[in-house]
């Protein structure tokens, strides 16, 4: 469990089904039970479990599912739950840290202690956090596509990954494709989407289409959203043409598309932690509160998501920040975030305070990821150049997506909706009273030479306000 690569997160592909992988064990020999992504089991019959790595049993898994090697670094073994998410470094030996389990969920959780003693984690073959995306887009194997594609389908519709109305309905329609099909005009039609809307749409965003609809039967829907949105979408995704001019009949270049869209997510990929932040005051009495997030952490940046609104409430490339986390005691665990910002039009440092058992976890795996960022520099160029066998890439690319110019947009930060502190190069603070500081409180940042956060000077207009 120690080191970067062990990540908690939310409840999310756990809430599919409580299960366990390996029910009873014997001193010799034991069956154990992988999930996929889709759920689907993969049953293994090993000897000696309790001494055996996660990288004995991830080679199993993929000699069963019959995977090339591409998948060996593309996917990890994870510990999963409804109160916690691990992802499993090779050395780790599943069984051990399964006996661990009320240890860790103690160590890393809020959650009360009937539901940790209920609780009993499965073994999960998925997505390793650590796997770029430009490697991803080097995979031409359809199975594995296809695990790394259920994967990210099931985020999308647990709202792990926020996503505008017009990009869901992108996405669904992918979905709409690999389960019922090319398009046929006249079928399916939209009562017949809405049947199993839930199949290709994130239910929150279902719940607010059928309102809609509700409201507007009879007067006739506004095109463009719900499942007729779903329905036009569905009926502009194209069909993949070979060489020879004919329609292939696999599905690989489906998987890659939805893949490719997903990418344009800045948090695809991510580890997720659960937190809270300070809301900002409010109201007569400026009551403030808090309100819980959900920390999404990859090798691009951090995101803070607001749970309740399935909205981004800030994203950080490293480059912007620095961080820090205290764990004082007899108080909350807190991941400190420090970056840019402005008060009133004036430049400011902000320092964002995220409340969390995780705040560890959520630390390590920032610096490590910033770690393996430095490491592979000389070979960057790579994640933008289009590999030699990789299909074109007709979406724009990432420093141009068009969701960032959307007013309003999911994946935009909402700083207004955070309570920050915010602080001047001298300490005097515009807000409130903060301690005298000459350089940024953390030194744990991207890199002296490389960062784009700034420590702001003090001026006259700033000391006056």
């Amino acid at each position: 469990m120690e080191g970067a690569e062990g990540n908690p997160g939310q409840p999310g592909p756990a809430e599919r089904s409580h299960r366990s992988s390996v029910s009873s064990v014997g001193a010799r020999a034991a069956d154990v039970l992988v999930y996929l992504a889709d759920d689907t089991v993969v049953p293994l019959a090993v000897e000696n479990l309790s001494s055996l790595s996660a990288h004995e049993l991830h080679r199993a898994v993929r000699e069963v599912l019959q995977l090339p090697d591409a998948s060996l670094d593309a996917f990890a073994l994870w510990l999963v739950s409804p109160l916690l998410e691990v992802q499993l470094k090779p050395k780790h030996q599943p069984y051990k840290l399964g006996r661990q389990w009320p240890e860790l969920l103690l160590r890393f959780t809020d959650a009360p202690d009937d539901d940790v003693a209920m609780d009993e984690p499965s073994l999960q073959f998925r997505r390793n956090v650590f796997f770029p995306k430009w490697r991803e887009l080097q995979i031409r194997d359809e199975e594995i596509l296809r695990l790394l594609y259920e994967e990210a389908k099931g985020n999308v519709l647990a709202a792990r990954y926020p996503c505008d109305m017009e990009d869901c309905e992108a996405l669904g329609a992918l979905v709409c494709r690999v389960q019922l099909g090319p398009y046929q005009p006249g079928q399916p039609a939209a009562c017949t989407l809405r049947e199993k809307l839930d199949s290709f749409l994130p239910a929150h965003l279902c719940k607010r289409s059928h309102g809609l609809f509700a409201a507007l039967r009879g007067r006739g829907a506004k095109a463009g959203t719900g499942e007729q949105g779903l329905l036009n979408a569905y009926r502009q995704v194209k069909e993949a043409v070979s060489s020879d001019g004919a329609q292939e009949a696999t599905l690989g270049s489906h998987y890659r598309a939805y893949l490719l869209k997903c990418h344009e997510l800045p948090f695809y990929g991510c580890a997720f932690f659960h937190g809270e932040v300070d809301k900002p005051a409010q109201g007569i009495l400026h009551r403030g509160g808090r309100k819980p997030v959900i920390v999404a952490i990859s090798l691009e940046g951090v995101h803070v998501i607001d749970s309740r609104e399935k909205h981004v409430l800030l994203g950080l490339r490293f480059q912007e920040l620095s961080w820090d986390h205290t764990s004082p005691e007899e108080e909350e665990p807190v991941l400190w975030l420090e970056f840019d910002g402005d008060t009133e039009g004036l430049p400011v440092n902000k320092l964002l305070r995220i409340y969390s058992k995780q705040a560890e976890l959520m630390s390590s795996l920032i610096e490590y990821c910033i770690e393996l960022n430095q490491a592979v520099e000389p070979t960057a160029p790579q994640e933008s150049a289009p590999s030699p066998h990789s299909a074109p890439d007709p979406s724009p690319p990432p420093t141009q997506r068009p969701k960032l110019r959307r007013q309003s947009s999911v994946v935009c930060s909402r700083i207004q909706h955070l309570s920050t502190i915010d602080y001047v190069e001298d300490g005097k603070g515009i807000k409130r009273v903060k301690p005298k500081r000459s350089t940024s409180f953390f030194s744990r940042q991207f890199s002296a030479g490389q960062r784009g956060y700034t420590v702001v000077q003090p001026t006259d207009s700033l000391e006056q306000g």
